[in-house]
């Protein structure tokens, strides 16, 4: 029995156990599925993904195009197509209204502020904007593009939320108003040396706006209003204000991408660099492509026999509506000068220059907007033109360019027309220059900038190609010019004399012009690939590499004295010669031309000070000689090295000519007559830094290095010692010749003793260039000590045979420093 009644009592308690744990299991069940349904609630309440109504409106006022984009509100949103998920499209920056003076002058309405390839991919429930580059390449189909990839990683720009789907599923939308509205540093038009010279603290979100948004076939364009908080704005200081507004263009990309043309540096053209790693070589292979605009014949057959086809789709600019009516048909002339150049290429029509639509007939119509290339006219006392373009990187094709001309600079060229060419030009010696002459320079400095949007740099090796006396030929100089290329800067014709009739002062096309253009745009038959058209392209070199008129010379080069800016003619020392003669001239009539017709001083002044500048530009051409190294681009299979020295006797004579000219007192060119109506001091100090300038560009370690490194390969080259000799026996002349030392002379000679110490003390290294030189164990120490003792002895000898005062405290003056730089202690 009690066996039983335990039995009974353990079975019943295991039966409530059982219910109490059932009962407890339930409940946690309940609980975990109450908070369970809680947590969807709550993720359901946080869902960013919409469904398309809720977030584009009926309100919504939407626009079609590349991207559909829509405004709610305020808020701005981009439908974007799947199809167009991972293409690639260019987005460039750009400077639609700004305050005078930012950036110093040279950054106007319309001014690139960064360009970028970019492509949107899709990333789980984000949208990305990447920015690729193509400077590392390799083919998709080679494991090499993997590590690529890997090592080329492209940055974020900018991640988005998606906010809903096309109801079709066949887009995403996205907010993109704070991505337009916030200071986005890659799209903004404050540089980062702008933000720290201004004190640019933050963007003002109260104050700054997205203005509009457009959308278009190819592009979009986003303009957006934006006011910084600054400390020191360029002007209105008062403001701590800084507003300006900006253009956003997304264009896309062509799916078929140009096919690029391989750059050859004998033949001037800015380039893209891609590296290719899909190359059979031991490294990577560099591959440089020339920025050129896409030009096919309509007629390809018609084109290959060798007739004049049109192109598919022409080049076009318009004219700013802001241009000022007479002198529209000058800009137009300046674009159209470069349709002959395009015939010798066999294209007809392949440039063109129109006015500007008007509202009604396209109401779209925006200079920012880069489906239109505009030459922009721009109210600023800036004196300049550019010809800036935007390219695609994967193969340099030309997309589109604005030519900035800005107001002032037709003040430049006038002044210059009248000092460069007023002694031979009696059309150039007034203030009010002729519309006719001032249409003519404008066209002429459209032409080169349109050249630069082309694809083309300055070729500052064309206006060395004439001989100097044939600028005061007529014939010749009405049919070459005064310069083998408009991408040099050869303005003017300084050489011709008083005297020389009919012969042509403005520069013109030349024929290396019309040898670029058909060396870059000539579409090549059965040419298919980049590699494939190398063989004709070197033909077209070869067969023109004795001709001088059709050589190439860098911009950059400082050493090369036959390329050099703002120079003319094959030989400097004759040619700046002829022009200080002209200048002297000009000198001598300057008031009569100026101020004694307008009964004001200000544009003597500022004429007066410009002639001091062409003085400057005309001796240094002399000086490049002393030291220079002609540069001559050529491959292996042409004969000739590609740098060789300027002979001996030349730089000797450029040195003769700068001591007879650049060195002696200045008594022509320090006019007294101008000075005491325009400066009550300082008459002495101008003429001062213009020599000191000259002497210390060849008085440099640069141009003594050169000369030692001369002596290497030319036993009978300008030795650096002889260099020294002469030009220490030129500039204390008078201490052989007993004559007197002018002021000019004592502070020339006080800034000789300066430069040789700057020598024995100063090293030059620029680890970016070739030019580096270890001083200290080089034989310029050595040398400049020796000239200095020899300078030393000639002064104790000379000292005390001063008939002034003023001489004799000079050279005891010289002679306390040469002793401090010999023996510092």
């Amino acid at each position: 029995m009690r066996k039983i009644t335990f039995l009974f009592i353990v079975t019943m308690f295991l039966q409530v156990n059982n219910t109490y744990s059932q009962s407890k299991r339930k409940k946690k069940e309940l609980a975990e599925k109450e908070q369970l349904l809680k947590l969807q609630a709550e993720k359901k309440k946080d869902v960013k993904i919409k469904d398309y109504n809720q977030v584009i409106t009926k309100q919504a006022v939407s626009d079609d195009g590349l991207f559909k984009s829509h405004k709610v509100d305020n808020k701005y949103y981009f439908e974007i197509p799947n199809i167009l998920l991972n293409k690639e499209m260019l987005l460039v920056s750009r400077i639609s209204k700004l305050p005078s003076g930012l950036g110093g002058g040279y950054v106007n309405a319309g001014s690139s502020a960064n360009e970028q390839l970019i492509v949107w991919e899709r990333f789980q429930d984000k949208v990305l904007i990447k920015v690729k580059s193509f400077a590392s390449i390799a083919n998709d189909s080679l494991p090499i593009n993997i590590s690529v990839k890997a090592n080329n990683y492209e940055p974020t720009l900018y991640a988005f939320d998606i906010v809903a789907f096309a109801k079709d599923s066949s887009a995403i939308v996205i907010d993109v108003t704070k991505f337009y509205s916030s200071d986005v540093k890659a799209l903004s038009g404050l540089t980062t040396q702008m933000r720290e010279s201004y004190k640019v603290k933050s963007l003002d979100d109260s104050r700054s706006f997205i203005t509009s948004v457009k959308s278009f076939p190819l592009n979009i364009e986003v303009i957006q209003d934006f006011t910084y908080i600054a400390s020191n704005p360029s002007v209105l200081q008062n403001t701590e204000t800084i507003s300006l507004q900006m253009n956003q263009s997304m264009i896309l990309l062509p799916e078929e991408p140009m096919q690029p043309r391989l750059f050859d540096k004998r033949v001037g053209w800015f380039t893209v660099n891609q590296y290719d790693y899909s190359s059979e070589a031991l490294k990577s292979d560099k591959k440089t492509f020339i920025r050129k605009w896409r030009l096919e014949p309509k007629d390809v057959e018609a084109y290959n026999r060798g007739e004049l086809v049109e192109p598919i789709k022409p080049i076009v600019y318009y004219l700013d509506p802001a241009t000022p009516e007479k002198l529209r048909k000058y800009i137009k002339a300046g674009v159209e000068e470069w349709q002959k150049p395009f015939e010798g290429a066999g294209f007809k029509n392949a440039i063109i220059c129109k006015d500007a639509p008007s509202k009604e007939e396209d109401p779209d119509f925006s200079p920012e907007d880069i489906r239109y290339s505009v030459i922009r006219y721009v109210a600023s006392t800036t004196r300049n033109a550019v010809g800036p373009s935007v390219s695609d990187p994967r193969t340099g094709e030309i997309i589109e360019s604005d030519i900035i001309w800005y107001h002032n600079h037709l003040r430049s060229y006038r002044n210059r027309y009248l000092l460069e060419t007023g002694a031979a030009n009696e059309n150039a010696r007034t203030l009010d220059t002729s519309d006719e002459d001032m249409g003519e320079m404008m066209q002429m400095v459209i032409a080169h900038e349109v050249g630069h949007a082309l694809g083309f740099p300055h070729n500052m090796g064309a206006s060395c190609a004439y001989d100097v006396e044939n600028y005061r030929k007529p014939a010749f100089t009405k049919k070459m010019g005064i310069s083998s290329s408009i991408m040099d800067y050869a303005r003017f014709n300084y050489i011709a004399q008083p005297g020389d009739k009919d012969v042509r002062f403005i520069r013109q096309m030349g024929p290396y012009d019309y040898y670029a253009a058909n060396w870059g745009y000539r579409k090549i038959p059965n040419a298919n690939t980049p590699e494939s058209e190398v063989k004709i392209l070197d033909q077209w070199i070869e067969e023109k590499s004795n001709d001088i008129i059709y050589k190439f010379g860098n911009q950059g080069s400082s050493f090369d004295p036959s390329s050099q800016t703002e120079d003319i003619g094959n030989d400097a020392m004759k040619a700046s010669t002829y022009a200080l003669k002209n200048l002297k001239f000009v000198s001598e009539n300057l008031e009569n031309w100026t101020s004694a017709k307008t009964n004001n001083y200000e544009d003597v002044e500022e004429l007066y000070d410009e002639l001091l500048g062409c003085w400057n530009r005309y001796v240094g051409h002399v000086s490049t000689n002393i030291g220079g190294v002609y540069e001559t681009y050529k491959k292996p299979n042409q004969t000739g090295d590609i740098y060789s020295n300027v002979p001996k006797l030349t730089q000797q004579e450029a040195l003769k000519w700068m001591q007879e000219n650049a060195f002696n007192s200045p008594t022509w060119l320090v006019n007294t007559a101008i000075l005491k109506n325009t400066a009550y001091t300082g008459y002495i100090e101008k003429f001062r830094g213009l020599q000191v300038r000259v002497l210390n560009k060849i008085l440099s370690l640069e141009t003594l290095g050169r000369l030692q490194n001369a002596t290497v390969i030319d036993q009978n080259s300008y030795k650096p010692v002889a260099f020294l000799q002469e030009l220490r026996a030129g500039i204390w002349s008078e201490l052989t010749t007993n004559q007197d030392i002018t002021i000019y002379r004592r502070n020339l000679q006080r800034a000789y003793i300066e430069r040789m110490e700057f020598l024995m003390k100063e090293e030059f290294k620029n680890s970016n260039s070739i030019e580096s030189y270890n001083a200290s164990q080089s034989d310029v120490r050595a040398l400049v000590r020796g000239e200095l003792n020899v300078l030393k002895k000639i002064i104790i000898g000379k000292k005390g045979l001063q008939s002034s005062t003023e001489n004799k405290y000079h050279l005891e003056d010289c002679l306390s420093r040469i002793n401090v730089i010999l023996d510092p202690k």
